[in-house]
């Protein structure tokens, strides 16, 4: 889902023609640019569970690279996230699902991110329109909810990362780990320093501090995030050539996060040309 970039093939649409209006009329708009746009949508499945509208709504999201932070099937809610990219903000969106087979989407955008109601209504509805009943259904949330989740890398520069995670302690820190957990990063920058721990060497990214950058973007946390990559095995001979300074750009899967040191660890790092 790329609310802000309009997206949604039509071809995607045709599984849920035979819910065709349902949806489309339910969906509202509201909000604005400046506070946030908020956009929701639903349909009504007489005797669709909410554990099974959870569990194949999982499935969908998933599919289409949405990341999942918060799952409960039995209470019928769940909370999704528009991937972060280097060029899209993520925003939450949350799904409820309740005993009389009503399915409600919700987005709400960050300030300042725009979207119009067409391409938002088109995605939201072609989730939700894919909904099933009876054992279709069941054997739709099954499968639902052991699909694999949204692996498409997070390519950005270290600024720019260290920036985006301090944003998201700001807003709430516990959500970090749940947000990037197996989510792998392609990180760019310059060596602060090379560091051996135990058995392996670690490289920390050099990253000013806010009151040493040239410059300061509105909005931006009153604090940095450290980020730091744990080399991958057989990665020595790349690690004893680096030398502060130097401009480096490293692929690694989220390890670990420090609300308290403010720090990013990755692991299984690995030079990308």
């Amino acid at each position: 889902m790329r609310l802000s970039c309009l997206f949604v093939p039509i071809a995607l649409l045709a599984p849920a023609l035979a819910h065709a209006g349902t949806c489309e009329e339910s969906f509202t708009k509201g909000g604005s640019i400046l506070s946030g746009q908020k956009f929701a949508a639903s349909v009504t499945l007489p005797g669709l569970k909410p554990a099974s509208a959870i569990g194949q709504m999982r499935g969908i999201v998933v599919a289409k690279g949405y990341d999942v932070l918060a799952v409960e099937p039995e209470d019928g809610s769940m909370l999704i996230e528009q991937a972060q990219t280097g060029k899209v903000r993520a925003f939450p969106l949350t799904i409820t699902a309740t005993e009389d087979g009503t399915v409600r989407m919700e987005a709400k955008l960050r300030a300042g991110m725009s979207a119009a109601s067409e391409p938002a209504k088109a995605e939201m509805c072609g989730m939700l329109n894919q909904l099933k009943t009876g054992k279709a259904g069941t054997a739709a949330a099954s499968a639902g909810m052991t699909a694999a989740g949204n692996k498409a890398p997070l390519e950005m520069d270290a600024l720019s990362i260290s920036h985006q995670i301090s944003k998201d302690t700001q807003r709430n820190a516990a959500a970090i780990p749940l947000r990037y957990k197996d989510k792998t990063f392609i990180v760019s920058g310059t060596v602060k320093s090379i560091d051996k721990l135990d058995d392996a060497y670690v490289v920390t990214y050099d990253i000013p501090e806010p009151y040493n950058e040239a410059i300061r973007l509105p909005g931006t946390a009153p604090f940095k995030t450290d980020i730091f990559c744990r080399l991958a095995k057989g990665q020595s001979v790349f690690a004893l050539q680096l030398k502060p300074g130097k401009r480096i750009k490293l692929s690694g899967v989220y390890a670990n996060f420090n609300p308290t040191a403010h720090g990013l660890l990755l692991e299984n790092c690995r030079p990308v040309k």
